[in-house]
């Protein structure tokens, strides 16, 4: 086999290994450490998934959660790395470091040796002893006492988040734990980042990671919310800091450790090669699209969308996910925003409001029904269809901050067809990158460009509407693996082959600028529907009609 890793003149050059984690696959690349250039990748399948129904033993699970098993995940290890090593032709001794991302927050319960509560036997039928994935939205009730309190208190850290704490994070996915199984929270002696828990694993050192302590952990300017306030909070909860989450933290691109003999057997990659720091998949992203200049926001869409973006000016954004000193670049204020569901709209669509008449053309076509959808689509004109959705089907991340919001179509008739819906939704989505970039410009925080990473960049009606809802030009990461990239070259800095990320992205990162440009006449026509959407989205989201809230509340009642 031909060494892709070798230099023009044949002799190996050094290479790094990305893994990153994501919600149904975990995905590694072999990245050559002189330019980027990505040599091989490989995927491995979660066999369990998510967990949003039962356990694998059966024990039925209530509406909202959403659970991981965590020795998927070394499996991406076993597999993935391995099979992606030997693709790319890369002898094992030509890698310097491993650097891994994970999605987030997605939260493992362990002892203090990091062993999973699940894998404990007398644990097994118990939900809470498993992976909280970042889409668990069941601690919302929880997630709007920390907020209540913490506004009624004037703590500091609350506007760094937008005002509002999500049920997706560290202390309201923890507190659900407390206040339903009490017995798990006590056996519970660490609340880890899967981040962390994953690079635990590989190097036999727990280092916490300065992106998810900000971003999730609510750590600010040095400290976590006060003991008295979660005294204040919750009976019992007043030491969870101190005994379950507080550790070292570890800066991005640091090295946190080196390989262990257990993971490098693995993996196939050498024993004590250096093992970076955990990320954050969207985080992670943004050098490799070689966004280190404030105002680039790159937004990573995939089953979700995660919106970062880097900058000199410290602004409190409305509903924004944080906004962390180096929590993505060192010297900038990192922000973070996001829409809790994307493609998975899309795909529940294709699986619930596809005609098998559809299904079969597609099919003779040798199209995807995605595919085939999206060809439909393109056919119309702006506003043709008559309809304008909401994208809540799963809940608010930003700005509204509110999970337990739903989805909207309005305009339907009998004549609406099955590509109107899926237009209306695609729009549905870029509305609400609109409307995050509003918020962002609202408050002093200027975003002049997106770069757009994940999946759904394939999509070139998708990424089109977003040019023109957004009026804004549109890059596209050169990379297939975006968050793995990224993971890999934090890798090569914390190997010592760059001083620092922004010098490893000027020479590995990777991106085409302005590939899509706004149409003015089709902007023009999406800001007549991009302001209905408003109307909708603050009169079901900002409580002149709580009716989605009403319609979970008895749906809970019902599901009891």
């Amino acid at each position: 086999m031909v060494n892709t890793g070798d230099d023009p003149a044949g002799n190996p050059e050094p290479c790094v290994v990305g893994v990153d984690f994501g919600t149904l696959s975990g995905r590694a690349v072999v990245v050559r450490v002189r330019d980027g250039e990505e040599l091989a990748s490989a995927e491995h399948v979660y066999p369990h998934a998510v967990l949003d129904r039962e356990l694998p033993d059966g024990t039925r699970l209530p509406p909202d959660w959403a659970l991981q098993v965590p020795s998927d995940y070394i499996d991406v290890l076993r597999t993935a790395v391995p099979e992606a090593l030997a693709r790319a032709g890369v002898a094992p001794e030509q890698v310097i470091g491993i650097g891994t991302d994970f999605t987030a927050c997605t939260m493992v319960p362990t002892l203090a040796d990091g062993t999973p509560l699940c894998e404990l036997p007398a644990l097994a039928g118990r939900p809470h002893a498993y992976v909280k994935l970042w889409r668990h939205h069941a601690a919302q009730a929880q997630a709007d006492r920390i907020t209540t309190l913490a506004a009624d208190r004037k703590e500091p850290w609350l506007p760094r988040y937008g005002g509002k704490i999500s049920s997706e994070w560290e202390f309201a996915k923890a507190l659900q734990v407390l206040e339903e199984d009490p017995e798990i929270y006590r056996r519970m002696e660490r609340w880890v980042e899967a981040a962390d828990w994953i690079v635990w694993r590989l190097c036999g050192t727990y280092v916490r990671n300065a992106c998810t302590a900000g971003y999730k952990g609510q750590y600010q300017d040095g400290a976590y919310p006060s003991r008295a306030y979660l005294d204040a909070l919750a009976p019992g909860f007043a030491d969870f800091v101190t005994e379950k989450l507080e550790h070292p933290i570890g800066a991005l691109g640091a090295k946190a450790g080196h390989l262990t003999a257990e993971a490098a057997a693995w993996t196939g990659l050498p024993e004590g090669i250096t093992v970076c720091v955990g990320n954050v998949d969207a985080h992670v992203t943004a050098p490799a699209a070689a966004a280190v200049e404030p105002g680039q926001m790159v937004a990573i869409m995939g089953t979700s969308t995660c919106h970062v973006t880097s900058s000199d000016r410290l602004g409190t954004v409305p509903g924004m996910c944080g906004v962390v000193d180096g929590g993505i670049l060192p010297g900038l204020w990192g922000y973070e925003a996001g829409q809790s569901g994307v493609g998975d709209i899309f795909g529940w669509f294709v699986r619930t409001g596809m005609p098998a008449e559809y299904a079969e053309k597609a099919a003779a076509a040798g199209q995807t029904a995605h595919e085939y959808l999206t060809e439909l689509a393109a056919r119309q004109k702006v506003g043709e269809h008559g309809l304008v959705a909401l994208d809540w089907h799963s809940g608010n991340r930003s700005v509204l901050v509110d999970h337990e919001l739903s989805g909207v179509v309005v305009g339907l008739t009998l004549s609406t067809r099955p590509e109107d819906v899926y237009r209306a939704l695609l729009e549905a989505t870029a509305f609400g990158t609109r409307t995050i970039i509003d918020a962002f410009e609202a408050s002093g925080v200027p975003v002049g460009e997106l770069i757009i990473a994940g999946g759904l960049m394939k999509n070139a009606l998708l990424m089109q509407i977003y040019a023109d809802v957004t009026r804004r030009p549109l890059g596209v990461i050169a990379s297939a693996q975006g968050p793995a990239l990224g993971a890999a070259m934090h890798a090569a800095v914390a190997a010592g082959a760059y001083p620092d990320i922004q010098s490893c992205a000027r020479a590995m990162g990777k991106a085409d600028r302005g590939v899509y440009r706004p149409d003015p006449e089709r902007a023009a026509a999406y800001d007549r529907l991009y302001a209905e959407y408003r109307v909708l989205h603050d009169y079901f989201g900002r409580g002149t009609n709580d009716v989605m809230h009403r319609l979970r509340g008895i749906r809970a009642e019902a599901s009891a």
